[in-house]
C-alpha cells in the first residue's frame, strides 16, 4: 500500500492575538473583497489533512461536518479531532471566523468539511486519501450543500493512478482541487521537483512566496505550478485553542482554497448562475500578478484578489484621459 504524508512544514513561533487579520490574508487582499463576496458564505471547503480542533473558538462554528479515515481514535469515523496541529492551521487560514477573537481567515463565512486522512504523525494511506476525495464529491449537507473546493496540503513522490482518477472525478463534479506544490525545492528555479497530487494537471498547484513577494527557497518548481501565495511565517489557528506561525507550501495552498470561495461568490452573483470548475479556475487566475520568475516557478503569478478592480479602474481612467 502506498503512503502519503504532510507536505513538510516548519513551526516558527507561537502567538497571542485578538481579532487579527494575518499578513497573508492581507497580502492576497481578501478583506477588500469581503463585502461583495459575502465572506465566502454558502461555499463548503473540504480540508483533507490531520483533522481539526472542533471546539477552537475561531473554527467551531465553521465546521459543518467531518469524517476520520485513519486508525487514530481506534478508527472511530466520527472522531476527526486534530492530534497534530497542521490541519487546524490550514483550516484557520481558509475560514477562521470574523468574530472578534483570534485571527480571521480568507473566507470567514465559508463552511469547513473536515476529512481526517492523516494521523497524528502526519502520515496516512493513499487509500485513505482517495476515499476522502470521493467522500467530498458525494457529500451533501443537511440543506443540500455540496463541496466546492478540496484543499490538500499533503503529498508523496509517486504518481498513483487511483488517486489521479479520484481527482478527475472531483473536477468533473465542478469541485476545484487545490494542492500544495511541496517543499523539496533546492532554490534553483531551473530544476524541477514533483510531488503528487500537486503535480497532476487537473489540480490547482500552489507555490509559496514570502511577504516580500520573493519565491521561498523550499517551494517546488515544475511545469504544473498554477500560481503562488504566501507561505512563510503564516499565522493561523493551532491545537489547544492557540495560534502559531508555520512555513511551507502547506500554508500557501489554503490561501487559494479560501480565495476560491470568495471568487466563486463574486462570479456567481455577476453571472446569475452556478459556475463550473473551469470558470472558477479562470476567475482565480484573473486575480494574479506576475513576479518575474519563470512560469515553472510562479505559474500565473501571485494571488492578489484586487487585481480585477485595479484593471477596471485603470481602464476607466484611460477612457477619461482620452
Amino acid at each position: 500500500m502506498s503512503y502519503v504524508s504532510l507536505v513538510p512544514f516548519r513551526k516558527e513561533s507561537d502567538a497571542s492575538v485578538t481579532s487579527y487579520v494575518p499578513a497573508g490574508v492581507e497580502m492576497i487582499e481578501a478583506p477588500l473583497q469581503w463585502e461583495e463576496t459575502s465572506q465566502g458564505a454558502g461555499n463548503v471547503v473540504a480540508v483533507i489533512d490531520t483533522g481539526c480542533q472542533t471546539d477552537h473558538p475561531d473554527l467551531q462554528h465553521q465546521i459543518i461536518g467531518g469524517l476520520n479515515f485513519t486508525r487514530d481514535y481506534l478508527g472511530d469515523p466520527a472522531n476527526f479531532e486534530d492530534n497534530n496541529g497542521h490541519g487546524t492551521h490550514v483550516a484557520g487560514t481558509i475560514a477562521a471566523a470574523k468574530n472578534g477573537l483570534g485571527i480571521v481567515g480568507v473566507a470567514p463565512k465559508a463552511g469547513l468539511l473536515i476529512l481526517k486522512a492523516l494521523n497524528g504523525s502526519g502520515s496516512g494511506s493513499m487509500q485513505g486519501i482517495i476515499e476522502a476525495v470521493r467522500y467530498a464529491v458525494s457529500w451533501r449537507g443537511t440543506n443540500g450543500e455540496r463541496v466546492r473546493v478540496i484543499s490538500m496540503s499533503l503529498g508523496g513522490p509517486k504518481d498513483v493512478p487511483e488517486l489521479h482518477e479520484a481527482i478527475k472525478e472531483a473536477v468533473a463534479a465542478d469541485i476545484a482541487v487545490v494542492c500544495a506544490a511541496g517543499n523539496e525545492g533546492d532554490g534553483n528555479v531551473d530544476t524541477e521537483e514533483f510531488a503528487y497530487p500537486g503535480a497532476y494537471n487537473e489540480v490547482i498547484q500552489v507555490g509559496a512566496v514570502n511577504f516580500s513577494s520573493e519565491l521561498t527557497p523550499f517551494t517546488n518548481t515544475n511545469d504544473e505550478i498554477d500560481l503562488t501565495a504566501p507561505g512563510a511565517s503564516i499565522l493561523s489557528t493551532y491545537v489547544g485553542s492557540s495560534y502559531t506561525r508555520l512555513s511551507g507550501t502547506s500554508m500557501a495552498a489554503p490561501h487559494v482554497s479560501g480565495a476560491l470561495a470568495l471568487v466563486t461568490n463574486w462570479a456567481e452573483e455577476g453571472f446569475g448562475r452556478r459556475i463550473s470548475e473551469p470558470e472558477m479556475y479562470a476567475q482565480l487566475l484573473r486575480r494574479t500578478v506576475p513576479l518575474g520568475y519563470p512560469l515553472s516557478a510562479e505559474g500565473s503569478g501571485l494571488l492578489m484578489l484586487g487585481t480585477v478592480k485595479r484593471l477596471a479602474r485603470g481602464a476607466q481612467s484611460e477612457t477619461v484621459v482620452r
